[in-house]
């Protein structure tokens, strides 16, 4: 018998206004996958990140989540049934402290009662945070202010946890680790939605991929077929 999909994207249309950005995609993600979609610039990655999490409305097809349609869901609806999304560029609020920024991860009734015992494990994690606890979000690298918005991320106790471009400005020692770190929270029954540049990085961890290019799906295929297929190697690999 087969796993019902956690995340179901069907027929998905977006626009924003008259000018229509994704044409039809669907996808699925199972409980405990790593699934990636893949892209250049523009193709409607980060588009469909957001109309999955509630921030834009889809202008035609379904979003299901445990089977339930959150189909133009507002973001906070998204957010209390467990899916949670790490933006790119991170969006710490820079003049709050670390804690104060995980504390924040933690508002819906769902979090909100286990906040401390999941801050402890947010500091098991990323042991950096709890020594940096008191400083200002805003004074740290970027590395430690990913470390953050993806330790605020946990916080929400996510069921589904949906990347936008995690290693956007890292060097690449960081890059390595965080993909260490990716891969160990999927570990801990969190299934991930991974948009991300790095290619090469992403279809090494990941089960599942899908190319994206204009709005439309154009290949997908488990992480290894894809690494193996030509036109990824040439047109995303430099190979």
């Amino acid at each position: 018998m087969s796993v019902r999909p956690l995340l179901e994207v069907e027929d998905l249309e977006v626009a924003y206004g008259d000018v229509q950005v994704i044409w039809g995609i669907s996808f699925t993600v199972a409980p405990g996958e790593i699934v990636t979609l893949i892209g250049p610039n523009g193709a409607g990655k980060t588009t469909t990140l957001r109309t999955i999490s509630g921030l834009l409305s889809p202008k035609a097809g379904k979003i299901r989540f445990r089977g339930e349609d959150l189909s133009g869901r507002p973001a906070h609806e998204v957010v209390r049934r467990g899916v949670i999304q790490i933006p790119e560029g991170r969006k710490l609020w820079p003049r709050m402290t670390v804690e104060e920024n995980l504390l924040l991860g933690a508002f819906a009734p769902r979090a909100r009662d286990m906040a401390h015992e999941q801050l402890d494990r947010v500091y098991a994690l990323f042991p950096l945070l709890k020594g940096r606890r008191r400083q200002l979000a805003g004074t740290m690298s970027g590395g430690e202010q990913q470390m953050c918005a993806i330790g605020r991320g946990l916080m929400s106790e996510p069921e589904l946890l949906m990347f936008d471009e995690p290693s956007l400005g890292l060097a690449p020692l960081l890059v390595d680790e965080l993909f260490a770190k990716i891969t160990g929270i999927a570990k801990q029954n969190v299934t991930i939605l991974l948009v991300e540049q790095k290619v090469a990085h992403t279809l090494e961890i990941a089960d599942r991929g899908y190319i994206l290019e204009t709005g439309r799906t154009v290949l997908s295929g488990t992480g290894k077929e894809l690494r193996e297929s030509e036109y990824v190697q040439r047109s995303y690999l430099g190979t």
